[in-house]
């Protein structure tokens, strides 16, 4: 392994801005620099913990040009802390392009373990947890169908994100099919509306058709199982 710096994978938190860890605030203070996903996101909580490390932007559109910036900070020995909007660097976002780039050149990689939306949502839903799988967004166009049919046979309890925009069409097709089954959608999670809303699928459709969905979604579908319905 060469002398390049560390690299920091740090969850923050995911609302509630007291859900972050002694370690993590440390670790943000002491990097020379913080590779956010939105700078502005970030710098919210920096500035509630009077932490002024510098910062730079790192998300999907523009890793390609960002990322060898990145890796040429960590050939000078410095270390990198990387962080995304909320939760566990790594999840939904293009942190794992980073990671694996930083692997390469021998840099030190560890997590600083915290908050995720879907662990969050998992353990309050009252779902099966015995077994389950994290699918993400579902793919707007191109491959959606395919997936949730292949989804059918799992038997876990299936998890997705979802934002406001599409959460009733994703509801429609989650009905149509993988089924009418015990599910539960965590919304705005650790904040002040948060809010768990369980039932059917059929149940929490019915539900957005009559209020206006707002906020961020972690959807669980559980097994179609008749003793877990709510």
């Amino acid at each position: 392994m060469n002398e390049s710096g560390k690299l920091y994978i740090v969850a923050t938190p995911i609302g509630n801005l007291e859900d972050i860890t002694f370690r993590a605030l440390r670790i943000l203070k002491e990097s020379s620099l913080i590779a956010a996903e939105d700078t502005r996101q970030t710098k919210k909580l920096l500035n509630h913990y009077d932490i002024a490390t510098p910062t730079v932007s790192y998300f999907e559109h523009n890793r390609f040009t960002r990322l060898p910036q990145i890796i040429d900070h960590l050939n000078t020995g410095k270390d990198i802390a990387v962080v995304t909007d909320a939760g566990t660097p790594g999840i939904s976002d293009p942190a794992y392009k980073l990671i694996r780039a930083a692997l390469e050149i021998g840099s030190w990689v560890e997590a600083i373990p915290g908050a995720s939306a879907s662990i969050t949502a998992l353990v309050a839903s009252g779902l099966p947890t015995d077994r389950f799988i994290f699918e993400g967004f579902l793919p707007h166009k191109k491959g959606r169908k395919s997936k949730l049919k292949r989804l059918t046979s799992i038997d876990a309890t299936i998890i997705f994100y979802e934002s406001p925009k599409r959460i009733i069409r994703t509801l429609k097709d989650i009905l149509e099919y993988i089924g009418d089954r015990p599910a539960v959608i965590g919304r705005e999670l650790t904040k002040i509306h948060e809010e768990m809303i369980r039932g059917k699928v059929s149940d929490l459709l019915s539900y957005f058709n009559q209020h206006t969905p707002r906020g961020e979604f972690v959807i669980m579908i559980g097994k179609d199982d008749p003793n877990v319905y709510f």
